[in-house]
């Protein structure tokens, strides 16, 4: 069975259930994909598409470039019991044809959406030149990493510490509790920072908030000089800081038209076998490992909204989101939400008996394919760093090109 790239376009604009597959090594899906595919090579389909398509009746396309891959892969689901497979006809030379769009590098619909985001809003930026002055001056500033931990440790502004997106809205006032003290959020390129730092403004936190504009790429290029090893994160919380940060967060959802479901109510969706249905524990690693909703995967909010099309690449499925202090969960449903999703908070459900330990997942992918990342450890070109911005800075009239994506920002 074969669909057409007009097949495809047509599902998406109608926002019905997609996952648009393709086979080929990161490196070079990197090199070109439509929107809102995503990648799982031939090699570990077995592995994790059972993991990342849970319904096995859900609509998917397979692709490839012209290698052969897409009927290997068709026979291969087929008999690990996805009964709705097909291939796109003519492969990814067929949709070129078509004059539909080609978007570069990983996880693109998040990072031009970031940039979307940046377009509507002028979210606030500071130069690193800026930053650094700042620095030198020993200004009452608070530099705040939301990546994840071990992005920060690699490399990171001289005194920032790690605050993972999703955790921002609860943690940066603990890390800058005077008002007239400026936060500075950054991550290593731009769309965490623009996310983490729109996260904070959304919110209503009183200082001044600005993204480090290009993260540690800029900083890099303006000749500035990273730490490496930095241990230092914002942790702990009173129960004020908790009942805040979940009134802030409940009303940037409730803005973006985020819903709120119960325990009952989630069991109804999850009766719905015509729909997929991802459920997502957005808290970071340890706190996930020490109890959570059975059922629920790992998915920490901040990586969620930037790594959307790996946690969940059936495109027009529901989401349902936990967190047992709110705030994570409400927040990164309100990006969720602006990026087109079918998205809900379950509240109350950590009274019951919790789950311990991992949440299953097929064991990380090796080095094999993987895509050079430009804003990824210390050892870039800075040709390759510059071509990387300049690639995001055209990523809003991409989008408008492309037609598909349905986004929209509070």
């Amino acid at each position: 069975m074969s669909v057409t790239a007009a097949d495809i376009r047509k599902l998406l604009l109608a926002r019905q259930e997609i996952a648009l597959i393709d086979l080929r090594e990161e490196a070079a899906f990197a090199l070109g994909h439509p929107l809102f595919a995503a990648q799982i090579p031939l090699r570990r389909l077995a592995e994790e598409a059972p993991w990342r398509i849970p319904r096995r009746d859900a609509p998917v396309v397979v692709y490839d470039d012209g290698e052969g891959l897409a009927p290997r892969a068709a026979m291969e689901l087929r008999d690990l019991g996805f009964t709705q497979v097909a291939e796109l006809a003519g492969g990814l030379a067929r949709w070129r044809g078509a004059g539909f769009e080609l978007f570069e590098d990983v996880n693109s619909y998040s990072k031009a959406f970031g940039e979307l985001v940046e377009h509507r809003r002028h979210t606030p930026s500071l130069p690193a030149a800026d930053v650094q002055a700042l620095i030198d001056e020993k200004a009452d500033i608070a530099i705040l990493d939301a990546r994840r931990f071990d992005e920060y440790a690699t490399m990171s502004i001289p005194t920032g510490r790690s605050v993972p997106g999703a955790e921002l809205v609860l943690r940066a006032p603990l890390a800058a509790p005077d008002p007239d003290t400026t936060i500075i959020v950054n991550c290593a390129g731009r769309t965490r920072s623009i996310i983490g730092t729109q996260s904070l403004i959304n919110a209503g936190l009183p200082n001044k908030i600005y993204a480090l504009r290009n993260g540690t790429i800029g900083w890099t290029l303006a000749g500035q000089a990273l730490a490496t090893g930095q241990q230092a994160s914002v942790s702990g919380y009173a129960d004020d800081n908790v009942q805040i940060a979940r009134d802030r967060a409940r009303a940037v959802a409730y803005r973006a038209g985020v819903r709120r479901i119960s325990a009952d109510e989630l069991d109804f969706f999850a009766q719905d076998t015509r729909r997929t249905l991802y459920r997502f524990d957005v808290r970071q690693p340890a706190d996930f490992a020490a109890g959570h909703i059975p059922g629920f995967r790992n998915a920490p909010g901040g990586q969620l909204v930037q790594e959307t099309d790996h946690f969940a690449p059936v495109r027009g499925a529901r989401i349902v989101l936990a967190d047992d202090l709110g705030s994570r969960a409400d927040m990164s449903a309100s990006w969720l939400a602006q990026l087109g999703w079918d998205v809900s908070v379950l509240d109350g459900a950590f009274t019951g008996d919790l789950a311990t330990g991992g949440d299953g997942a097929p064991a990380p992918r090796g080095p094999e394919g993987r895509y050079k990342r430009p804003y990824e450890g210390t050892d870039n070109a800075q040709a390759a760093m510059q071509a990387y911005l300049d690639w995001e800075y055209g990523l809003v009239a991409q989008l408008e090109r492309d037609g598909t994506h349905g986004f929209f920002v509070i």
